[in-house]
């Protein structure tokens, strides 16, 4: 699927949009691209079913000023903001497996006082040594940690769905990190397949999408959810209005990634890997529908949501109880395989390195 626009035209669209909107705030500190399209070209082009990820750095992270995703001079941009004191310690920032990502090669935008490219320099200059690369994946495996700490039976169903679901997808940036590559959001069980194929682990990613409950999904069962999840997602997008984090994915702006991204796995053979995303939304657009629709239409669109989760083998909230005591025991194997990878990288260098 093709957009038109190159990734070249989309980082133009990228710096005007900073230049105009959050260049001359009084707290700016920086900005610079992230994410998959890091790597890519200024020819190659825009998929649909993708954006442009930019993060903005501020004194002070306000929540309610984040604007997401957003269409800027015909570009789909996805617009984060950072608290500078994320940037504060040098050892924090390079012990984070999401914001090292980011900061290993030159991406910056603007950087009004020199202070983002000076952590982007320390950050990049051992960003491939042992130490680090092993201190970024307990980060991430500290994740999956906190992510099962947080389901409470309590809670309403989509958020006791989504800490299992986050719970068990981190497991992949745990393998991604141990490899040098972009912990991914939506595509991580692809790029973990590639990974794991690579480093002779196969067997393990039938064991990820087992605690999934999707390893013997069959094309046709997720065309099915698919249809489903894109009239709840249609009917959240007529009715939003609270502002969660992930309102931006939940708009017509998102819908191609979302419902056209994983229409393209299953067109691909790669059906099992668009269920954690698909599963994400479902959740998501449930939630909007409890908060802002009327309880008639929540009542109409939840049995997809509860049918996607069915198949999954959660039919109650024990279920989800259970199956995060399966990612718990999981991990002891997860971690001997990510220290196999990290072995076994060529591009990791054997060193230790005290930053400063």
């Amino acid at each position: 699927m093709s957009s038109g626009i190159t990734i070249g035209h989309a980082r133009e669209a990228a710096r005007d949009w900073v230049s105009i909107h959050v260049k001359h705030e009084p707290d700016f500190r920086g900005a610079y691209f992230i994410g998959s399209t890091v790597a890519m070209p200024n020819e190659a082009e825009l998929a649909t079913d993708s954006d442009l990820d930019v993060a903005i750095v501020v004194d002070n992270a306000d929540p309610s000023r984040k604007p997401g995703k957003l269409l800027h001079r015909g570009a789909l941009l996805e617009i984060a903001v950072f608290p500078w004191s994320w940037f504060e310690s040098v050892d924090e920032l390079s012990s984070s497996y999401h914001l090292a990502e980011g900061l290993r090669q030159d991406t910056i935008i603007e950087d009004p006082t020199g202070n983002l490219r000076e952590r982007q320099l320390q950050v990049a200059r051992s960003f491939r040594e042992e130490v680090w690369v092993r201190r970024r994946c307990q980060n991430a495996s500290n994740k999956v940690e906190k992510f099962l700490s947080g389901i409470n039976q309590s809670a309403p169903r989509a958020d006791q769905v989504l800490a299992w679901l986050f719970a068990t997808g981190v497991t992949t940036h745990v393998l991604l990190v141990a490899a040098l590559r972009n912990p991914t959001v939506r595509l991580r069980y692809l790029a973990t397949r590639g990974v794991l194929n690579q480093y002779g682990k196969s067997d393990v990613y039938d064991v990820l999408l087992d605690l999934l409950g999707c390893v013997e999904f069959e094309p046709e069962q997720v065309q099915h959810h698919l249809n489903a999840l894109a009239r709840n997602f249609d009917a959240a997008t007529k009715v939003v209005k609270t502002p969660f984090p992930f309102s931006s994915d939940i708009t017509t702006l998102a819908r191609p990634i979302v419902i056209d991204g994983s229409r393209k796995l299953i067109d691909s053979g790669d059906h099992r890997e668009a269920i954690f995303w698909m599963v994400a939304t479902f959740a998501r657009c449930d939630k909007i529908l409890a908060a802002d629709a009327p309880l008639s239409m929540h009542q109409e669109f939840a049995p997809a949501f509860g049918e996607i989760l069915t198949d999954l083998g959660i039919l109650s909230p024990p279920d989800l109880l259970d199956r995060g005591e399966r990612v718990r025991l999981f991990l002891p194997i997860l971690w001997k395989t990510t220290e196999e990878i990290i072995a076994a990288n060529p591009d990791v260098i054997r060193s230790r390195s005290v930053l400063s």
